[in-house]
């Protein structure tokens, strides 16, 4: 069996490898996949800023990753993709809030189904330089946290989580939540 990943940013390449690590007596074809990480960042929003926006963009990462299999010709099983961004919330009494989501897209080419790995406010400050100044939350979150690349690190959720949440593990929640149909059928038949 074959995983095709629309990525290669190592937090989500292993949130993929541990779900699917942990399925083994559940689901051992699945657990026994190959995954394959494939570049598919042309093809989705750099920063997501709304609901639509993550769950287009996963799926899109999903669909783009199998396609390029495709023209390897290469056969992708599943295909998984997993979006991170800013869910952002205008009409609050208490002005704009953003929420920092993840949510994976899984889908055999036949039906497909999105999973999320919950939220996490962004603080006013960072929320602002990203909307308000057009900056990439990853570049606004190195700032912050006075390092380079923390997005294939623990990510923003690491920083805002006082290290207790990571990206990593945000796409695992996310992912196991979108792959549920595939490897627990029961309630999805």
């Amino acid at each position: 069996m074959l995983f095709a990943v629309g990525s290669t940013r190592g937090p989500k390449v292993e949130a993929v490898r541990r779900v699917l690590a942990q399925l083994g007596p559940r689901a051992p074809q699945i657990a026994q996949a190959e995954v394959v990480a494939v570049d598919v960042t042309g093809g989705t929003p750099p920063m997501p800023l709304s609901l639509d926006e993550l769950l287009d963009g996963a799926r899109a990462r999903a669909q783009l990753a199998m396609e390029a299999l495709q023209a390897q010709g290469r056969q992708a099983d599943m295909a998984v993709g997993l979006e991170g961004g800013i869910d952002l919330r205008r009409g609050d009494p208490h002005g704009r809030r953003g929420f920092l989501m993840s949510w994976a897209y899984v889908t055999d080419g036949r039906r497909g189904a999105h999973g999320c790995g919950g939220a996490i406010e962004v603080p006013r400050s960072l929320l602002d330089r990203v909307v308000t100044d057009g900056v990439e939350l990853a570049e606004v979150v190195d700032a912050f946290a006075r390092e380079s690349d923390v997005r294939s690190k623990q990510g923003a959720w690491g920083v805002l989580s006082g290290g207790l949440f990571d990206r990593t593990r945000s796409f695992e929640v996310a992912f196991i939540n979108a792959l549920a149909p595939f490897y627990n059928d029961g309630p999805y038949a």
